[in-house]
C-alpha cells in the first residue's frame, strides 16, 4: 500500500506541532506542512516537507496541494495580534484551504472545530468555526470535523490564579470538564485520516469539577486550596464590559471561557497524559 500524503495547515501552532511529530513519526504517511515562516519550524526532521504561504491569502497556496491525499487544518487565532479577524483566519483561511483542496484533487479533510460549536455560534469564535464547518460540508470534500472540549494549555487560567492564591469560580464549581492533551488530540486527528466518522467529539481521560481541576492547581503550587465562588450577575457584567470596550480579538477568548465555565463540556474520554502531570510540568518551569 503507498504511503498517504498529509498536508498539516497550523503547523506551528499548539496543537498542528503534536500532530506534525506524530505523522512525521508513522511509516504510513508523507508529511508536508504550510507555515508562514520556515524559520519557525523548530524540527528539521527530513521526513517533514516545509513549504511557506500565507493561508490568508489564496494566491499563495495555488499548485501546493499537488499530490496531497488529506488535509488537516488547526487553523484559527490564538494570540496573533496583526490586525486579523477569527472571520479572516477561522472562516476564510481555512475556505482558502478547501477551495485549494477541491482543485487539486485531495480526497480529505479533516479540520478541528469546538465542543458544542454548533450551539455557541453567538460566540465570536464559534461563529467563524461553524461557518466552516458548514463551508465543508458543503463542499463536496470527504471530511471529518474534530471537536474537542477544550486543550490542556487552556487551563492555565486556573494555574495563575492559584499562584497569585485564589480561585475565582461561577457557580458552584460543580460541573465537569475533560480537557484533552494535545499529543493525545493529535493522535485522534491522524486516526479520523482512515476513518468513516464525520464529526469526533473528544475530551481528556479525567472528567474532573471545576473545583477538582481548581484544586490540582493548587496542589501544583503546594498552596492551600482558596476558591470564591462568584455570582453568574458578575460573570454577565464582565462579558458585558468586555464586549461593548474592547475588540472582538481581545474578548473573544474572555467571552468563550466565561461561556463555557457555565455549561457542561464532558465530552467522551480518550488518551493518557493526565491535567495532574500537565499542572506539575508547568510549575516546574516557572
Amino acid at each position: 500500500m503507498s504511503k498517504q500524503k498529509v498536508l498539516v495547515a497550523g503547523a506551528t501552532g499548539y496543537l498542528g506541532g503534536y500532530i506534525t511529530q506524530e505523522l512525521a513519526s508513522l511509516e504510513d504517511f508523507n508529511t508536508k506542512i504550510i507555515v508562514r515562516n520556515r524559520y519557525k519550524v523548530k524540527s528539521n526532521d527530513p521526513n517533514i516537507e516545509v513549504v511557506e504561504a500565507e493561508v490568508t491569502k489564496a494566491e499563495t497556496l495555488t499548485h501546493l496541494f499537488d499530490g496531497v491525499d488529506v488535509v488537516i487544518s488547526s487553523v484559527g487565532i490564538t494570540r496573533q495580534k496583526d490586525g486579523l479577524t477569527y472571520m479572516d483566519v477561522d472562516y476564510q483561511a481555512n475556505v482558502n484551504l478547501i477551495n485549494e483542496a477541491k482543485a487539486s484533487g485531495v480526497k480529505k479533510f479533516i479540520y478541528v472545530s469546538v465542543l458544542n460549536g454548533d450551539k455557541l455560534r453567538g460566540l465570536k469564535i464559534c461563529e467563524a468555526k461553524e461557518k466552516l464547518v458548514d463551508y465543508l460540508k458543503a463542499s463536496g470534500l470527504d471530511y471529518c470535523i474534530i471537536r474537542p472540549n477544550g486543550f490542556f494549555s487552556d487551563m492555565g487560567d486556573f494555574l495563575k490564579m492559584a499562584k497569585s492564591g485564589t480561585v475565582y469560580l461561577f457557580g458552584d464549581g460543580k460541573l465537569i470538564l475533560n480537557p484533552i492533551h494535545g499529543e493525545d488530540l493529535a493522535q485522534v486527528c491522524i486516526d479520523a485520516i482512515n476513518s468513516d466518522k464525520k464529526e469526533i467529539n473528544v475530551g481528556g481521560p479525567d472528567l474532573l469539577s471545576q473545583n477538582a481541576i481548581a484544586e490540582l492547581a493548587f496542589k501544583a503550587y503546594s498552596k492551600p486550596a482558596k476558591i470564591i465562588h462568584l455570582s453568574d450577575w458578575i460573570r454577565k457584567s464582565v462579558l458585558w464590559m468586555a464586549r461593548t470596550f474592547t475588540s472582538s480579538k481581545t474578548y473573544g477568548p474572555i467571552e468563550f471561557f466565561m461561556t463555557t465555565m457555565v455549561m457542561d463540556m464532558q465530552a467522551p474520554q480518550y488518551g493518557t497524559h493526565k491535567l495532574e502531570d500537565f499542572f506539575n510540568g508547568q510549575t516546574k518551569k516557572h
